[in-house]
């Protein structure tokens, strides 16, 4: 089967609105992993669009660098939370185009695109047509103000953006006028009896489903797949200066992200992708984006005779402490700021235990969030072993007992027994009652310890095998708890793995036959800390902090330093230099060795540049660099001066002369 999660989108951090759909998808790959299935689990970022085109020009860079800096912080973020991706990838790929433009000509073929003139709002200040996403106002349907210009985050309706009622530029905040334009039409009208079927096959939720039927009541109309230029895209065949509309490849970036796979892997591509395919296709959503997914996507997969999605899985949204996540309080949290403060497998745990198959949104208590991780975690789960453990190392050289103590063994038999009804939740994504059967099982494996208290055991020599026994059997239970517990905490788990001695575990183990009596452990070693209240607090202080200069954050601009006088400027002696040479530093995470050329003479500068440039790419560039910096004794050797450079914290950008400059001159 394929398994995708919605792509997030590269103008923007992933946040923990984002790790909802993330950890969900990831929870359910494991789980079908750990059942035998073969599962590829394809993500990549939506590049394209305005948006991307006006921000990387705010910058000072091309989009295609821009996507690709934030391409990488969203895997590093996504690898933080152990995100098992088998591919994260991009829309901005020639696999992707050539999809999108293949798909196109097959529904232009078919006689589905229809071409007209049509009025779109004008930027006349900034003189460009507005996408839908830069112009806000009044929804026609629901009247919720604020509202973007291709469809409505509150009643859920899809429209034209000439039809919102007093309609802003978001680009100038001036009132757009109507100006004419050809466009492109996808005859969605045309797919309706197809997608009335689809719909309800139990291919989407049946609320979901009760969701379209409104749509359908009210008439389909035909989709706007294109945009005018300047646009970051992909130009359509046969139609210079127009563009697809993002969310006509943004889903094709599914196919274009798999076919990279394919090709990498040697996997058949044809086989997941052709419109009798045998195998599986399931897309986790937000309910944000139904529309999109539940009647754009198949009409095109359909028309464009390739395979339709076996299943749509749609979540609601985050909530944190009850509330919509805010800036001002704090709590709209990064996935980089979660990472400093706090384990990502306690967000795992959290939110597996208050997700289901519905639509519903989740919150994220706070309070409830560190109380619930310390019970349930710390105080039922790690303290089976934490409390059994230390006896079989200390009395039994590490070796378990042949058998289990009789009390113990209908305990055991219900670990066993109650596989088939968690895995089937699992099965369901109802992921917050499979989390209660779990903790339910581990209560009885406590309340077993508290009866047998294997610390009295241990203080009578002549109750030695019992202990040996009781310990031994408290062990197979935390090996059946951590077999249920796995697709939510995957490194913990792991570790528990190393600890007992034991091969990777899936579901096939909760069996007597692999029963983990009569083999050997390694000692105890502590596995996870509590949650301290303190850590919470930092999270939210530093969210809020983060987040305090929202114009400086937008912008990606840091404060202005204290004023100077020319005199303190004219000391610095800034010079044209010829990189001749770069090596990194296998001992050092962000240096790189420079050997600059200033025409007189050469210097070496060690700079902290390796997380934006491969060393061999820097060879024969011009920069520049402080020139009368007082050298610098380093573990590596001694820097001979500075390189200049521009960076916001992410990422970081060398300054070079224009062409024409030449090593050694002097920067006026």
């Amino acid at each position: 089967m394929i398994v995708t999660s919605a792509l997030p989108y590269a103008n923007g951090s992933i946040h923990l609105g984002h790790m909802v759909e993330h950890i969900q998808t990831d929870i359910w790959v494991r789980h079908q992993r750990m059942s035998g299935h073969t599962v590829h689990y394809i993500c990549a970022d939506d590049t394209h669009g305005t948006p991307v085109m006006l921000a990387a020009n705010q910058l000072g860079i091309t989009p295609e660098q821009m996507i690709d800096k934030a391409r990488q912080e969203h895997m590093k973020d996504f690898t933080g939370f152990l995100i098992d991706h088998d591919l994260y990838y991009s829309t901005h790929t020639p696999e992707t185009e050539a999809y999108a433009k293949s798909i196109y000509v097959t529904l232009r073929d078919k006689g589905l695109i229809d071409v007209k003139s049509i009025e779109q709002l004008y930027d006349p200040q900034k003189e460009m047509f507005l996408p839908d996403r830069f112009i806000k106002g009044e929804c026609p349907r629901c009247h919720a103000k604020d509202q973007y210009g291709d469809n409505c985050e509150v009643c859920g309706a899809s429209y034209s953006p000439t039809e919102l009622i007093n309609p802003v530029s978001a680009v100038s905040g001036t009132t757009p006028v109507k100006k004419t334009s050809e466009h492109y039409f996808f005859k969605l009208k045309e797919c309706e009896s197809f997608l009335k079927e689809w719909t309800h096959s139990g291919t989407i939720p049946a609320e979901a489903a009760n969701k379209l039927d409104e749509w359908f009541k009210s008439g389909l109309t035909d989709w706007d797949i294109s945009r005018d230029k300047p646009y970051f895209g992909f130009e359509i065949p046969d139609a210079p200066g127009k563009y697809f509309y993002v969310w006509l490849d943004a889903p094709i970036g599914y196919i274009g992200t798999f076919k990279k796979l394919a090709d990498t892997k040697g996997l058949p591509f044809e086989e997941y992708w052709k419109s009798d395919a045998q195998t599986e296709l399931y897309h986790f959503i937000g309910k944000d984006i139904l529309y999109f997914h539940s009647l754009f996507w198949p009409a095109m997969l359909h028309a464009a005779n390739l395979r339709t999605p076996t299943q749509l899985f749609v979540h609601g949204f985050l909530t944190v402490n009850g509330q919509k996540m805010s800036k001002s309080r704090g709590s709209f949290i990064t996935a980089q700021s979660y990472l400093k403060h706090l384990n990502p497998e306690f967000l795992r745990y959290y939110f597996a235990a208050k997700m289901n198959s519905s639509m519903d949104d989740i919150d994220l208590n706070l309070d409830d969030f560190m109380n619930r991780v310390n019970s349930d975690l710390v105080g039922k789960f790690i303290n089976i072993a934490s409390r059994t453990s230390g006896f079989v190392t200390k009395r039994f050289d590490g070796k378990l007992a042949t058998s289990f103590d009789a009390e113990a063994l209908p305990i055991i038999e219900r670990f066993y027994k109650d596989a088939a009804i968690i895995k089937s939740l699992y099965d369901e994504r109802e992921f917050a009652k499979a989390i209660r059967e779990i903790m339910a099982l581990a209560d009885l494996a406590n309340q077993y310890v508290d009866q047998q208290k294997p610390w009295e055991l241990a203080k009578d020599e002549a109750r030695s095998q019992q202990l040996h026994m009781v310990c031994t059997s408290c062990l197979e239970m935390f090996r059946c708890l951590s077999i249920y517990l796995k697709p939510v905490l995957p490194k913990l788990i792991q570790q528990v793995e190393t600890f007992l001695k034991l091969s990777p575990l899936s579901w096939k183990h909760l069996d007597k036959k692999f029963a983990i009596n009569a083999s050997e452990i390694l000692p105890y070693h502590h596995l996870i800390g509590r949650v301290d209240i303190k850590q919470i607090e930092q999270l939210l202080s530093d969210s809020k902090n983060n987040l305090s200069d929202k114009k400086n954050q937008e912008n990606h601009f840091a404060p202005l330093a204290e004023t100077i006088g020319i005199d303190d400027f004219t000391k610095i002696d800034l010079r044209v230099a010829k990189i001749i040479d770069a090596v990194s530093i296998p001992e050092a995470d962000k240096l790189l060795k420079l050997t600059l050329d200033l025409g007189f003479e050469q210097r070496t500068v060690f700079a902290g540049i390796k997380s934006q440039y491969q060393a061999e790419q820097l060879i024969g560039r011009l920069t520049v660099m402080v020139a009368n910096l007082s050298p610098r004794k380093m573990r590596f050797g001694e820097s001979q001066g500075m390189v200049l450079a521009a960076g916001d914290g992410n990422g970081i950008y060398l300054l070079s002369p224009d062409s024409g400059a030449k090593p050694g001159m002097r920067i006026k």
